[in-house]
This record gives C-alpha cells, sequence and structure tokens, in this order.
C-alpha cells in the first residue's frame, strides 16, 4: 500500500486561533428581531451570543481564524441574513488588547 505525501508546505500554514471581540448593535432588536433570530441556525453554533440591555444589544464572538480581520468578516457575514440589523462598533476582548499592546479596549467602526 502506498502513502500518500501532502503537497502542503508547513511555511504557508496560517496558524488559526479564537479570536474574542464583541460586536454592538446600532439599535436593540425588535420583537420581530428576535423571531427571526431564533430561526437562524448559523446564530445557534456557539460562536456568537446575544446580549441585551435597557436600549442596547450586542454580541459576544468566539470564531477560529488566521487573523482577526478574518474572525470578523466571517462575524459579520452572519447579518447578511439578519435584515435591519445593524453594527455600530466593534470592541476587541482582552486577549486581543493584550497581544496587540493596546491599553484601552479599539473600537472599530463597522458599516453593515
Amino acid at each position: 500500500m502506498r502513502r500518500r505525501r501532502s503537497m502542503v508546505s508547513s511555511r504557508t500554514t496560517v496558524a488559526v486561533r479564537e479570536w474574542d471581540f464583541i460586536l454592538h448593535l446600532q439599535e436593540p432588536l425588535t420583537p420581530e428581531q428576535s423571531d427571526t433570530l431564533d430561526g437562524l441556525d448559523r446564530f445557534n453554533d456557539g460562536r456568537i451570543c446575544l446580549i441585551e440591555g435597557p436600549g442596547w444589544a450586542k454580541f459576544t464572538c468566539t470564531f477560529a481564524a488566521g487573523t482577526l480581520t478574518g474572525a470578523i468578516a466571517e462575524a459579520l457575514g452572519f447579518f447578511e441574513d439578519f435584515p435591519g440589523v445593524l453594527i455600530r462598533s466593534v470592541e476587541l476582548g482582552p486577549r486581543e488588547l493584550e497581544e496587540n499592546k493596546m491599553a484601552t479596549p479599539a473600537v472599530v467602526r463597522a458599516l453593515v
């Protein structure tokens, strides 16, 4: 029996890791949007979790990707099937702040 050799070079492999961040919504979800969210399977796999309070809503996110940008882009892609929900900003998690040598949470404006 012949063994197959992998043709992937270890020098070109991108390390995948988990990235933590928060997506802040422009406005709280409406009752209709909450109902829609319940029916969207991609929001029920444990990588993105809704947290709501009086007058605000946000999603805490943990996505595996080669880069923070890739993780955020994947999370934002979830909202393509979620009409009327707008992301106001992206806040980095504590580990990302430390690894990027940032003293305070950076909030990146998102145009979704």
